[in-house]
């Protein structure tokens, strides 16, 4: 089956769109759109959405709604992850789309770790790996291996275990531990005992109760960032970025040369989008310990997650209305 679909997702940091035609289970083409929106700013402590922060995302969508309907896809899906689940008015938001014709969701953690798995794990078959979606407010995280499809063309075979949503984020970990800025060495030490504790108690889960991942595979905007600032990109450069390798020393070097400035003046280094420097910092300390818990050296990078896994999910449903990862998403 050959099918056009439409993907929107909306984080915690950041709202992103893809376009994609999908044929036989693969992505073969897309078009992707990301505009930091910083819907999760000021949640963790007040458990509410801004009225500044709706607005941001309600004017990203409109765009998207639009680039969506010329698209003429065959279906529609729009998702939110951990703000919205955190946030008491998240209704108001909810509302707004509905108002821009898109039919939102708001998915629990472990769907969205399980959507993520898929995406990724299309360019590692057969492999048993972790994957990680470091976000704003949470942390996805889910064990496993995709079996290549076999020659009838049925689809492949998804195993997952210990798949997990922990409550550790880019834009949580600034609000909670490192504003004002720049931090001390005090708030910073903080910010990674807290999230070394939470990954390491997962990954003693892990290792208590199944083999331990071969390989570690990270998405999100702070893995992709590190990436652009080690190679001090000018330009995002996606060829350079998807699949990279990044060790822990880059992690220390990158969190080194953050350390003891501000916003301003990490949103001066190459490779930082301004509207993420207020959360970088703490993104890489997140990074930082989610590879020292789990023992890794280094991880791998991808581009591909979420909404990958959302565009083949949605072409199974459309197909046959039963889905790979146990959960059918909602089309309009």
């Amino acid at each position: 089956m050959v099918a056009r679909v439409a993907a929107i997702d909306i984080g915690t940091v950041s709202s992103r769109l893809a376009l994609a035609v999908v044929r036989d289970g693969a992505v073969t083409s897309h078009k992707k759109r990301t505009v930091i929106t910083d819907l999760g700013e000021g949640v963790d402590a007040t458990s509410r959405l801004s009225d500044a922060a709706i607005e941001r995302v309600l004017a990203a969508c409109r765009e998207f709604a639009a680039e969506a309907s010329a698209f003429a896809p065959d279906g529609t899906c729009t998702t939110l992850t951990s703000a919205a689940r955190d946030a008491e008015n998240g209704g108001v938001l909810l509302a707004g789309l509905a108002d821009l014709g898109l039919c939102p969701i708001v998915i629990p953690g472990e769907v969205e770790a399980r959507l993520t798995f898929f995406g990724v794990a299309h360019d590692f078959p057969g492999q048993r790996i972790a994957v990680a979606d470091s976000g704003g407010g949470s942390t996805e995280i889910a064990c496993g291996r995709l079996d290549p499809a076999p020659e009838t063309g049925e689809p492949g075979c998804l195993r997952l275990d210990a798949v997990e949503s922990l409550d550790i984020g880019c834009r949580r970990v600034t609000d909670r531990f490192l504003l004002p800025s720049p931090p001390d060495a005090q708030r910073l030490d903080r910010a990674s005992s807290f999230a070394a504790e939470a990954f390491g108690r997962y990954w003693g889960r892990v290792g208590c109760a199944h083999p331990a991942p071969d390989r570690l595979i990270a998405v999100g905007g702070t893995v992709t960032t590190l990436v652009a600032m080690r190679e001090r990109m000018a330009v995002y450069d996606s060829a350079r970025v998807h699949l990279a390798s990044l060790t822990q020393g880059d992690v220390e070097a990158m969190i080194a040369l953050m350390e003891g400035c501000t916003a301003d003046q990490i949103a001066e280094l190459p490779g930082v989008q301004p509207k993420r420097a207020p959360v970088i910092l703490a993104g890489a300390v997140v990074i930082r310990e989610l590879l020292r818990a789990g023992g890794y050296e280094e991880l791998t990078v991808s581009e591909n997650g979420l909404l990958t896994g959302m565009a083949v999910t949605m072409t199974e449903t459309l197909e046959r209305g039963a889905t790979s990862i146990g959960w059918v998403p909602e089309l309009s």
